[in-house]
């Protein structure tokens, strides 16, 4: 093969595997594994992906570090991540998934809760501090920086000085229970407009709605 077509060839085999690379998207949900903590409030990472993952009728499997499902939409591939390391050691599961399947940190998506939000408040961000999230604070100092994009679900400070853990760690009250379905949805309608449609978009039509 003459040397022009080989070095040409080569190139555009290169640009192919980037192409590739850049149409895939990590969204990595955040909460802690084992039945006492389904349906807490510091959970509603793993709740997100787990509703998108039914709507798109596919299952999470067991893998290394986590729990793991993906899907195709319009040339866009869906890696979803539930940590299996537990909350405080979220950015080991996070690094290791990024390296595995090749993804640029600008295509990482996190979904935590916030508790500073009042509850259900929807918000994307493509930077910040980890805002005492423990979770956060370790995704933090594995990636070495603070510049990745987090879905942020408010679940509200209403609790008394002292119960923070409790708050955090607890169940749904009964009036947002009411409410969860609807705020869950719409948090998966902004994972796949991130995907879609890109950060800013996605910021502009629904941060605070």
């Amino acid at each position: 093969m003459p040397n022009v077509l080989k070095c040409f060839l080569d190139k555009v085999f290169i640009k192919s595997k980037q192409d590739f690379k850049m149409k895939k998207f990590l969204i990595v949900g955040l909460g802690n594994v084992g039945a006492e903590y389904d349906n807490t409030r510091h959970n509603i990472g793993f709740s997100v992906l787990d509703l998108l993952a039914s709507e798109q009728s596919t299952s999470f499997s067991i893998k290394r570090q986590a729990e793991i499902t993906r899907f195709n939409n319009k040339g866009r591939q869906f890696i979803l991540v539930k940590p299996t390391t537990f909350m405080n050691l979220s950015g080991k599961a996070v690094q290791y998934w990024l390296q595995k399947e090749n993804v640029p940190k600008e295509n990482l998506l996190v979904v935590t809760d916030d508790l500073n939000l009042p509850f259900g408040t929807l918000r994307l961000k493509t930077k910040g501090s980890d805002g005492g999230h423990n979770g956060l604070k370790d995704i933090q100092n594995k990636l070495n920086t603070s510049q990745y994009h987090r879905l942020r679900f408010g679940i509200g400070n209403g609790f008394s000085k002292g119960q923070q853990v409790n708050h955090v760690l607890g169940q749904w009250e009964t009036e947002e229970q009411q409410k969860l379905q609807e705020r869950l949805q719409r948090a998966t309608e902004m994972v796949i407009s991130f995907v879609m449609a890109g950060a800013k978009a996605t910021m502009d039509r629904f941060n605070g709605t």
